[in-house]
C-alpha cells in the first residue's frame, strides 16, 4: 500500500511539473518583454503580438513592457530569481554577461534557416558568444551628422555623402569654419560619451579591447583609439567650435539650441530623426549627413537591438517561432520604421520605403555596408568598466580636467583591473 501511495505521489508530482503548454492545459503563454517606447513603435509592436494570437490558437503571446534605462539590473533580478521572460529585447553589447552566465538560450541549433542566411555574418558576430548565438540581431542604427541644411548651404562648405564622406580632420576645419559670433559648428551631446566615442573610433583603426589567444580581453588605448576623442577635446577647447554647454546633455536635450540656430550640426543616432521631424519649427530646413570617417571609411561600430529566448524557458520552440513571425521581412520593416532605425536583415533592408530622401532614410540606408560590431559587444564586465572607468575619464577628458596620458592611464590601469574579475 506504501508503495501504490508512493508511486501515486510521483506521477501527479510529475505530471504538475510538465503543465503549462498541453492540450488539456490550455494553450502556452510566452512573455515578451519588449522595450520599445516611441508611440508608434510600440503600437507597431502591440499589433503584431495582436496578429500572433490571432492566428496561433495553441501559443499566446503576453506583451510585457521594459524600459532602457533599467533592463540590465531589471534582466539580471529576473534571472535569478527564475522570472525572466521567455522572448527578451535587449541590445548586443548587454548580452555578453547574461550569455556567459547561462541565462540566454543558445539558438545556434534552433534558428530557421530563411533567419539565418537573410542576416549578415557580421551581424550575427554581434550576438555569438563562444560557440553559441545568444540573441538574434534585428534592429541598428550609425551615428549621423544632423545638420541645418540652410546654414551648411549658405556657408558654401563640401557637403558630404557616404562615398566621400568628411575626414576627422576636415570635419574639424568645417566646425570652425562653420562656428563664430556666439555660435557652434557642432554641438556634442555626451552624457553617455563611451559607446559614441568607441564605435565612432573604428573609421580611425580604434579597437581598444583587444583579445589574446586565450581568450582573455585587455584594454589598450592606442593612437587610432584617440583621434575621435582628440578631435571632440580640440573643437572644445582649442578651436572652440563646439559648445562646451552640451557636455553634460543627451541627444534630446541639443535639439531646442539646435533648432534656434546655436549649432550647426549635432552627432546623433539615427533614430533621433523622429523625434527632428516631429519638433523642428515649421520652415525649419534639416537633413542626415554621414559622420567622419578616417582611413578605413565611414565604419563604425554598432549594437543592433536583439531578440534573445530565456535558458529558462520551457517553450524555446514556440518562442523561437515567435521570434521568426517578428521578424519576417515585411514585419521587420514596420519595426525599423517605428523606431526610425535600419533593419538587420537584407530583404527588409531593400525594400523602399527605407531608401527614400525624406528625413535622410537614404543617407542611412547606404551607411548599413559599413556598420560593423562594437568593440565592446564580446567583452565581459563591460556595462562595470563603462558605468565606473571609462564614462568618469572620458567626461573628465573632454571637460578639460585630465589630459590624454591621464586618460590613458585610467582607461587601461584601472579598466583592466575591472575585466580581470570578470575572466579569472
Amino acid at each position: 500500500m506504501r508503495t501504490r501511495t508512493l508511486v501515486l505521489a510521483v506521477l501527479l508530482l510529475l505530471a504538475g511539473c510538465s503543465s503549462g503548454g498541453g492540450a488539456d492545459d490550455g494553450p502556452v503563454v510566452l512573455r515578451f518583454q519588449s522595450l520599445a517606447w516611441q508611440a508608434e513603435s510600440v503600437r507597431v509592436n502591440k499589433e503584431l503580438v495582436q496578429q500572433w494570437n490571432a492566428t496561433h490558437a495553441d501559443v499566446k503571446v503576453e506583451y510585457v513592457q521594459g524600459s532602457w534605462d533599467s533592463v540590465h539590473d531589471q534582466l539580471l533580478t529576473s534571472f535569478e530569481g527564475g522570472e525572466a521572460p521567455d522572448v527578451i529585447h535587449d541590445a548586443s553589447d548587454d548580452l555578453a554577461d547574461f550569455a556567459y552566465g547561462g541565462y540566454l538560450a543558445d539558438l545556434k541549433d534552433v534558428l530557421p534557416a530563411r533567419l539565418k542566411a537573410d542576416i549578415p555574418r557580421r551581424s550575427w558576430e554581434t550576438t555569438t558568444f563562444g560557440d553559441g548565438v545568444y540573441g538574434v540581431p534585428f534592429l541598428q542604427e550609425p551615428r549621423v551628422l544632423v545638420a541645418n541644411a540652410t546654414w551648411l548651404r549658405r556657408s558654401g562648405v563640401r557637403i558630404p555623402t557616404p562615398g566621400h564622406p568628411w575626414s576627422w580632420p576636415e570635419f574639424r576645419q568645417i566646425t570652425r569654419r562653420l562656428g563664430g559670433a556666439g555660435r557652434y559648428g557642432v554641438a556634442w551631446p555626451l552624457r553617455e560619451p563611451v559607446s559614441a566615442t568607441l564605435n565612432l573610433s573604428l573609421s580611425a583603426g580604434g579597437q581598444l579591447f583587444h583579445r589574446d589567444a586565450d581568450g582573455r580581453v585587455t584594454v589598450r588605448f592606442e593612437a587610432a583609439d584617440a583621434v575621435v576623442p582628440r578631435t571632440v577635446r580640440d573643437q572644445l577647447g582649442v578651436d572652440r567650435s563646439a559648445s562646451p554647454t552640451t557636455l553634460g546633455s543627451g541627444g534630446s536635450d541639443t535639439l531646442p539650441g539646435f533648432f534656434g540656430g546655436r549649432y550647426a550640426m549635432v552627432p546623433l543616432g539615427f533614430s533621433y530623426r523622429q523625434q527632428i521631424a516631429q519638433q523642428a519649427p515649421k520652415g525649419f530646413a534639416w537633413q542626415v549627413l554621414p559622420a567622419p570617417a578616417g582611413a578605413d571609411g565611414p565604419v563604425q561600430g554598432v549594437s543592433p537591438q536583439t531578440l534573445s529566448v530565456a535558458e529558462d524557458s520551457r517553450h524555446r520552440k514556440e518562442a523561437v517561432a515567435f521570434v521568426d513571425f517578428l521578424l519576417r521581412p515585411e514585419n521587420t520593416v514596420r519595426l525599423a520604421l517605428g523606431d526610425w532605425m535600419l533593419p538587420t536583415g537584407t530583404q527588409a533592408l531593400a525594400d523602399p520605403a527605407l531608401h527614400t530622401a525624406k528625413d535622410g532614410w537614404a543617407t542611412g540606408a547606404a551607411l548599413a555596408a559599413y556598420l560593423r560590431p562594437a568593440p565592446a559587444r564580446s567583452v565581459r564586465g563591460y556595462p562595470e568598466w563603462k558605468d565606473k572607468v571609462a564614462t568618469p575619464a572620458f567626461q573628465e577628458y573632454f571637460s578639460g580636467a585630465i589630459g590624454l596620458g591621464e586618460l590613458r592611464e585610467r582607461l587601461e590601469k584601472d579598466g583592466n583591473l575591472v575585466l580581470a574579475r570578470y575572466q579569472r
